[in-house]
């Protein structure tokens, strides 16, 4: 069967994840890559969407976990995106998941930390 990968980029959600008090009572906006290697069911041509990831449900799924109980690392928040994805959709074989926290409370300027976890390893 044909292996592929499915992208989903800058999924965006406002959540309020942090070591800081300021960051669960202010919130940000957080964002999140998944890159998903599949393994559907069925050949491609059979053209289903039940034997593949329906990338709708994916993203409500990412979003629930995204916006639900704080994390203090987003480290732990996307090892539960990428474990999550690998529950639901038994097709995933690995989960790439990437979340970007733009407003990351340094001592100076930048763009947005991120951090990418691979599940399972």
């Amino acid at each position: 069967m044909t292996e592929y990968v499915m992208r989903m980029k800058n999924c965006a959600f406002f959540a309020r994840h942090g070591v800081h008090a300021e960051e669960e009572t202010l919130g940000q906006r957080f964002y999140v890559d998944a890159e998903l290697t599949v393994k559907p069911d069925r050949p491609l041509d059979s053209d289903s969407i039940e034997t593949t990831v329906d990338y709708g449900v994916a993203f409500t799924e990412i979003e629930r976990i995204i916006t639900g109980r704080r994390r203090y690392l987003i480290e732990a928040l996307a090892l539960d995106v990428a474990q999550s994805l690998c529950r639901k959709f038994p097709q995933i074989v690995k989960a790439s998941v990437t979340v970007r926290k733009p407003n990351a409370p340094v001592p100076g300027v930048l763009d947005h930390v991120e951090v990418t976890v691979v599940w399972p390893q």
